[in-house]
């Protein structure tokens, strides 16, 4: 609702150009909106919108980076193995593209199986609780996907406390702490994006809309698997 308000601020002060990183990909169309109406170009970064008319949305292949951590796990499990996804928030592209690529690998693979999967919100601390849970419900599986890297520390904390060192743990955004995490073998990967290189190209994109060139709608922006 705050994103939403902002940008209606920002059409009414007139900006040639708007640049928005959805908090919710469907909330936000409403506001994209009111700028095409006022005839201002949009670029989504990130994550993309459900609605509205945008020139060009900039982003990582969060599909493929989702598939890269599902190979990678199938990879390092061997033969079959059971995997627990931690789901970002419910109703952004991130968590919905990472989860279907993940979901594409690991059903594209014999003998494994999604054990459990449930949203934590991107957020270590329900990761911490969603993971606990899960380990009561069930503790048969080899590895957690986690769409982010602040649940997959917060389920590295519930695995370590139930003494099951062993699950292999991948996370996404290669943040500091994660990075650390996997060079300390906490965490098996993460799945690196490059946000100031996101910000550079849309800066890029922006001028060259200004510009009056013709851009592709999707700006892919590259990935990398960081482990040990």
């Amino acid at each position: 609702a705050k994103q939403v308000s902002d940008i209606e601020d920002l059409i009414q002060q007139g900006v040639d150009i708007l640049l928005v990183n959805p908090a919710d990909s469907a909330a936000v169309a409403s506001a994209i909106e009111s700028a095409n109406n006022a005839d201002i170009p949009v670029i989504t970064v990130d994550r993309s919108a459900e609605g509205g008319e945008v020139v060009t949305h900039i982003a990582s292949d969060n599909a493929a980076g989702g598939k890269m951590a599902g190979e990678f796990i199938i990879e390092q499990l061997g033969g079959s193995g059971k995997v627990v996804e931690l789901e970002g928030i419910p109703g952004s592209s991130a968590a919905r593209e990472r989860g279907q690529g993940f979901n594409d690998a690991v059903g594209a693979a014999e003998g494994f199986e999604v054990a459990a999967k449930q949203a934590a919100n991107f957020d270590r601390a329900e990761g911490l609780t969603v993971m606990e849970n899960i380990i009561q419900s069930t503790s048969d599986f080899g590895a957690v996907f986690a769409h982010n890297d602040e649940m997959a520390l917060g389920a590295v904390q519930a695995l370590a406390v139930a003494g099951m060192e062993d699950v292999i743990v991948v996370g996404f955004d290669a943040t500091d702490d994660a990075v650390k995490a996997v060079e300390d073998e906490k965490m098996a990967a993460t799945v690196a994006q490059k946000p100031d290189l996101m910000g550079e190209q849309a800066v890029d994109a922006a001028s060259k809309v200004l510009a009056g060139e013709e851009l592709e709608e999707f700006i892919p922006v590259e990935l990398e698997l960081i482990k040990k």
